[in-house]
């Protein structure tokens, strides 16, 4: 069993026939054997070294063709030098706070170097203009010209830093996690390898998730390559620009195991045509994981309805929580069984207590369940004043298990109030029914009015149904008016549909919540903030909004 990324990179058949194939958008590829996958990566090691990196430096990836990422990624792995991935810049828009963000990531990692793409070098170079304390930035074409070296790479260990994975910033500055090969080997071999679910020769994963990203380099590159999965890595602009070429690509390759957040789900679905369905194959795939974000039982189903005359399956389905302190998994829905879900009464859930709801309840939640968690770990549900809770009440998940990371690099106070005796405190509320794990949001964007709590994503799904609204473009979130907490709801929408909007929102979230909306912001198209991850940030929203910055339509 390997103990660190370059033992298992290693230890890999060198088959010609198993390894990475990257596709690039005009559909070319670039394929690599684990056994090429290897020496390229030993030559840009040292390449890298001839930089004057040496283990335990920082190398800031910036990166936006999927190949140049994976190869430079593992050969700063392989070479002890620890890899810091940064988003590339994905349009035009708020390139400031572009600048800024990568600003602060490359000054919190403390990176000395920053290898690009030439074609993105111009922002680069703003962003040391703003204040990056770098030392060099190199263009990956550049860096691939020079003289290899023999420089004898460092000796790897287990508890080294494998990379730093700076968190999405949807509730705060983004900081640097600290994932050491420990880690990295222990969640990889958890959630895709012998000790917690069932491989086949003959499987292949597929993916077109952002590789700067955990959930793309820790699911389809470093999972998949340590446990020998044969892997498709698509670029993500293709699912932005056409989201059922997914399923599509899923028929093409035959592949078996696929990973995506909740809105994927939703707008394959939303954006399929009958005649898209025409010819497609999915009754190869076995895993088709969803986490990253609250996820939907309607978007969960209709999913399934849509795609099942395709031979798609409803217990391929594979519900998962994690975050980055965690590396990337802590809790998954055991493989080949049918969606477990969980109806409760809603005016209970606002009390914290997920009681079972009556036949014909008026008010009812139903939430996902998101499994149990992996071998050797554990989870917990905890009061503010960290005492257990017993099952059915909500309370603060905790998780501990040798997949938890070792804390946020050189930031010790931040460390200490999420990492305490052994335990991972991840700032989401949750409940565990029947040994299976529920997750209700995060403890910051809690919604509290008048005593009782409301869930802002519950909120926004029954929001995101009414006509006119952009699904996964809408933010709840609480603010004071006088002496109370009023509710505010804020949706991306075009401005001639503003006034009519306003009042089906407000009475949609009514009906959903029993409580009324103090306001409703109709905002333009693509003005609510973002992560790099692409979630909403509900607090910055809040920030907009107070500051009288939100630009509503009239």
């Amino acid at each position: 069993m390997p103990t660190t990324v370059v033992d298992a990179l290693a230890g890999l058949p060198k088959r010609s026939d198993r390894g990475f194939r990257f596709r690039a958008l005009d559909g070319s590829e670039h394929r690599y054997s684990w056994g090429e996958l290897e020496i390229e990566a030993t030559r840009r090691a040292r390449l890298l070294m001839g930089l004057g990196l040496h283990k335990g430096d920082r190398v800031a990836l910036v990166l936006a063709e999927p190949h140049e990422f994976v190869l430079t990624f593992l050969g700063a792995v392989l070479g002890g030098i620890v890899p810091v991935p940064i988003y590339p810049r994905a349009s035009f828009r708020a390139k400031n706070a572009y600048v800024d963000t990568v600003v602060h990531i490359v000054n919190a990692a403390g990176a000395r170097v920053l290898v690009t793409l030439g074609a993105t070098r111009p922002v680069i170079d703003e962003v040391v203009q703003a204040g990056a304390k770098l030392e060099q930035v190199v263009a990956i074409e550049e860096l691939l010209q020079r003289a290899e070296g023999t420089a004898q790479l460092a000796t790897v260990r287990p508890d080294d830093l494998c990379f730093l994975q700076f968190t999405s910033g949807s509730t705060s500055l983004p900081k640097g996690v600290m994932v050491t090969h420990r880690s990295v080997v222990a969640n990889g071999l958890a959630f895709l390898g012998p000790a917690g679910a069932k491989r086949f020769d003959d499987d292949v994963a597929l993916t077109w998730l952002p590789l700067f990203h955990d959930m793309g380099l820790i699911g389809f590159v470093l999972g998949t390559m340590m446990t020998d999965l044969p892997t498709v890595l698509l670029p993500t602009e293709s699912f932005a620009r056409r989201p059922t070429m997914w399923m599509q690509a899923m028929s093409d390759y035959k592949a078996s195991i696929t990973f995506a957040p909740n809105f994927a789900y939703a707008l394959a679905a939303k954006r399929s045509r009958d005649k898209d369905l025409e010819g497609l194959d999915l009754s190869r795939v076995r895993v088709a994981g969803c986490g990253a974000e609250p996820i939907s039982a309607s978007v969960m189903r209709g999913f399934v309805q849509r795609f099942a005359s395709a031979g798609f399956r409803e217990e391929a389905l594979l519900p998962g929580y994690g975050m980055a302190e965690a590396t990337l998994a802590i809790t998954f829905h055991p493989q080949g069984t049918k969606l477990v879900t969980d109806r409760v009464d809603a005016k209970s859930m606002r009390e914290g207590h997920a009681v079972p709801a009556r036949e014909g309840a008026a008010e009812v939640l139903e939430l996902v369940s998101c499994g149990v968690a992996f071998p050797e770990h554990e989870v917990a549900i905890v009061a503010d004043n960290g005492t257990r809770l017993p099952e059915r009440r909500v309370g603060e998940i905790i998780a501990r298990g040798p997949s938890v990371t070792a804390g946020y690099f050189e930031n010790p106070e931040a460390t200490a109030t999420t990492y305490k005796d052994g335990w991972l405190h991840t700032g989401d509320l949750g409940y565990v029914a029947d040994g299976n794990l529920y997750v209700c949001g995060r403890i910051k964007d809690l919604i509290i009015i008048r005593g009782a709590n409301y869930y802002p994503q519950d909120i926004e799904w029954a929001v995101a149904e009414v006509p006119g609204v952009r699904r996964d473009n809408v933010v709840a979130f609480s603010t004071m008016r006088g002496d109370e907490e009023v509710l505010i709801v804020a949706a991306e929408g075009n401005s001639s549909d503003a006034a009519e909007l306003r009042k089906a929102i407000a009475a949609r979230v009514g009906e959903a919540s029993g409580v009324a909306p103090s306001h409703v912001a109709i905002v333009r198209v693509g003005s609510l903030p973002k992560t790099s991850s692409g979630k909403i940030q509900r607090r910055r929203t809040k920030q907009l909004h107070e500051a009288g910055l939100l630009e509503e339509h009239g």
